[in-house]
C-alpha cells in the first residue's frame, strides 16, 4: 500500500474524467475519482465494484475553495500521499461575444480557470513535500487556435495553456512535472452537457442563424470524434512516464489543425476553420 501511486481526477461522472479513472485504477493507482454530484456516481462506482479496483469516489466541487480544501485533505489523510493530479473538470460555453452574459463568462472561467487552479494550489504542498508528482491538465486543441461562436471557452483553454506552461518552470526545482493535454473533438456527452448563450437561444439575436449552423456542425464533429478511452490513454502513458512531454496533442483532428495553425498564415487558416465547421 504504502508504494502503491495516488491519483486525483476531477470531474469523474463522465467523459475523459470517468475513463482515466478507470485507466489508472486498472493500472495499479489508488484512485481517487472526484465530483460535485455524487448522484452520478453510481456507473463508475458500480465498475469499480465489479472489478475489485482501488477506487475511491469523493466528492469535490471544483468552484468551491471548502470542497476542495476538505477533499483533499481528506484524500492526503487517507492516502499519506498524492503522485498525480488529473485536473479535467470543465464544460463547453458557446454564444457570440455578444449574446453571452457576464454570468455566463464568470462561471466558465470559475470552473475551467479557477476551479484548475483552487486544486492545484490544494495539492502542490504535498508534492512539494514529497519532491515529486506530476499534475495533468486537460485543455483542448482550442487551447492552440480558436473556433468561432466559442470565445469564452477558448479564453479558458488559452489560459490554462499560458498557466501550465508557466508553473512548469516553477515546480521543476521540486520535481514535479506538469503535463498539458490537448484533445479534438471527443465522443463523450460533452456537447450534451454544453452550455449555450440564453440570447442566442432566441431567433432575434443578430448571431441566430449561425448559431444555429454552429451547433449542428459541432453535434456532428462530437459524435465523430475520438473516443474519450483514448485520452485516458494518453493520460496514463504521461503519468507512467519517467519524462513525460509537456504537451499531447489527441486525435486525429487535433493533430491535422495543430500541424495547419503552424503552417498556414492567418487568413487561410481562418477559412480552413470556416470549412471544416461547414
Amino acid at each position: 500500500m504504502t508504494n502503491q501511486k495516488v491519483a486525483i481526477i476531477t470531474g469523474s461522472s463522465s467523459g475523459i474524467g470517468y475513463e482515466t479513472a478507470l485507466a489508472l485504477a486498472r493500472n495499479g493507482f489508488q484512485t481517487y475519482a472526484t465530483m460535485r454530484n455524487l448522484e452520478k456516481a453510481k456507473p463508475l462506482s458500480d465498475v469499480a465494484k465489479k472489478e475489485k479496483l482501488p477506487l475511491h469516489i469523493v466528492k469535490l466541487d471544483v468552484t468551491d475553495e471548502k470542497s476542495v480544501n476538505d477533499a483533499i485533505k481528506t484524500i492526503k489523510s487517507d492516502a499519506g500521499r498524492i503522485d498525480v493530479l488529473v485536473n479535467n473538470a470543465g464544460y463547453g460555453l458557446i454564444g457570440s461575444l455578444e449574446d453571452l452574459s457576464m454570468n455566463e463568462i464568470k462561471a466558465q472561467y470559475e470552473t475551467n480557470v479557477f476551479g484548475l487552479i483552487r486544486v492545484t494550489q490544494a495539492v502542490l504542498p504535498t508534492m512539494r513535500e514529497q519532491k515529486s508528482g506530476i499534475i495533468v491538465n486537460v485543455s483542448s486543441i482550442g487551447g492552440k487556435m480558436a473556433l468561432p461562436l466559442s470565445s469564452p471557452y477558448i479564453g479558458t483553454k488559452f489560459a490554462v495553456e499560458g498557466l501550465s506552461e508557466s508553473i512548469s518552470y516553477d515546480l521543476e526545482q521540486f520535481g514535479i512535472k506538469v503535463v498539458i493535454i490537448e484533445p479534438g473533438a471527443i465522443k463523450t456527452n460533452f456537447d450534451a452537457g454544453m452550455m449555450v448563450a440564453q440570447k442566442s437561444r432566441n431567433s432575434s439575436s443578430p448571431y441566430y442563424d449561425s448559431m444555429q449552423k454552429f451547433e449542428s456542425s459541432l453535434s456532428s464533429i462530437v459524435k465523430n470524434g475520438t473516443p474519450a478511452t483514448r485520452v485516458a490513454e494518453v493520460i496514463l502513458d504521461a503519468v507512467t512516464s519517467p519524462n513525460p512531454n509537456l504537451r499531447y496533442t489527441v486525435g486525429d483532428d487535433a493533430a491535422l489543425l495543430a500541424q495547419k495553425r503552424k503552417e498556414l498564415p492567418d487568413p487561410e487558416f481562418q477559412k480552413l476553420v470556416s470549412d471544416f465547421l461547414k
